[in-house]
């Protein structure tokens, strides 16, 4: 793919935008016969037929025009319910209301607007990572600095050194950003860690800005903990969360944000300036998941768990690899002893076994040494990257200390 840096006029900062490196191995991978495609965050699952009927239905009834910018009305007063019924009647904390609801075309165009409406040349962004890369992209192109803290390899997977997060809260930070459960770990906030992280932001006065899309997609509990148990609807708390993953939507661009009801109206004014709203028929789908998605959701969680079970329990037989059981999201996050260069190692994964990674180094540190895997996906697909993967990654990692990768010319 041809890359132009040079074009007159462009923003330095936008000249000097990159694919982020698991776009790299897909475009690295892409048309390969056979090729077992686990580098994305999506399974091998349509969206489920009454989703899709309900669009139908939208577009037959013209819902066709401009709608509002903040998103239907029943739209939002259905997800207000909903957070209300999972996060905050169980734990005390205020009900949702519609007003703290703004749809976005996105889960990643509500970070985008989140980073529009906060962020400017100079600032910083607090973020845990290993984290999305688009996240840290996003703080860039408005100029700001993004102040990374790696999450600690721990016996059960990841933790968070509350410490360091508490030293990287400076005079110039504007927000600091958590995903949990997290994309590429797993990685899930404990409701003790919650609380901590809560406090320690909310003291400092600045914004907390939590990526909890995959909040449904977590096997030790119903639902996993989120800031809407502890905040109060006015507080600097902006929650971002998208269709995609609970209900197989992730090509229908459909997301939204919950925040303070006062930054709506400067969030209505971004989305006219950047989409004028999400289409109706795509938002009202939207509406009938999340009133009839359960049934399937819970599909969908168990078979996201025997994936979860396949995958640890065939790589961890690997001399070399680590992968800790995820307790949320849909990854597994391969450590790799030895390795330094997990772009050129997923690259020649592909080579060799025909099964395609990210590499860990796309999401920031604390990543590098990593391959993510994604495993939403059928079992007999999964075993049978599996009976690829093993030997592979079983020879690749033996001729790291072998001298048989020298010869082979991977010195």
């Amino acid at each position: 793919m041809t890359v132009y840096h040079d074009v007159p006029g462009l923003r330095p900062v936008v000249a000097g935008l990159e694919e982020t490196r698991i776009v790299q191995m897909v475009q690295y991978g892409r048309g390969r016969p056979g090729l077992i495609p686990l580098w994305v965050g999506e399974g091998d699952i349509p969206t489920p037929d009454f989703i899709r009927e309900a669009c139908d239905r939208g577009i037959r009834d013209g819902r066709v025009f401009y709608t509002w910018q903040r998103g239907l009305p029943e739209l939002r007063e259905a997800l207000g319910a909903y957070m209300t019924r999972l996060h905050a009647t169980p734990n005390g904390a205020p009900p949702v209301l519609a007003d703290r609801v703004t749809i976005t075309s996105s889960g990643m165009q509500g970070i985008m607007l989140t980073v529009q409406a906060l962020v400017g040349p100079g600032d910083e962004v607090v973020v845990v990572t290993p984290v999305w890369p688009n996240v840290m992209s996003a703080v860039r192109l408005m100029g700001g600095v993004v102040v990374p803290v790696p999450l600690d390899p721990a016996p059960e997977g990841w933790a968070l050194d509350l410490g360091k997060l508490a030293a990287a809260i400076g005079p110039r930070t504007k927000a600091v950003f958590v995903n949990s459960p997290s994309n590429p770990t797993g990685w899930t906030l404990d409701r003790p860690t919650l609380r901590a992280v809560w406090d320690l932001v909310r003291g400092r006065d600045v914004w907390l800005v939590a990526d909890e899309v995959y909040t449904r997609l977590t096997y030790e509990q119903p639902v996993a903990p989120s800031f809407l148990e502890l905040a109060e609807a006015d507080d600097k708390l902006i929650v971002v969360n998208s269709f995609s993953k609970n209900w197989c939507m992730t090509g229908w661009r459909l997301g939204w944000l919950t925040t303070p009801p006062a930054l709506g109206d400067a969030l209505e004014k971004l989305v006219q300036l950047n989409t004028s709203g999400t289409a109706e028929f795509i938002q009202y789908a939207g509406l009938v998941a999340v009133e009839q998605g359960e049934p399937f959701l819970a599909d969908m969680l168990a078979r996201c768990r025997q994936g979860r079970d396949i995958i640890t329990r065939a790589l961890n037989q690997v001399p070399g690899v680590t992968v800790a059981p995820p307790p949320g999201a849909f990854y597994g996050f391969l450590r790799l002893e030895g390795v330094t260069d997990s772009m050129d190692f997923a690259r020649r994964l592909v080579d060799r076994a025909n099964v395609g990674l990210a590499p860990g180094s796309a999401f920031g540190p604390g990543g590098e040494g990593s391959l993510r895997l994604c495993f939403a996906s059928s079992p007999t697909l999964l075993e049978e990257a599996m009976a690829r993967l093993v030997p592979a990654l079983g020879e690749m990692l033996a001729s790291r200390f072998g001298g048989v990768e020298e010869r082979l010319g991977h010195g």
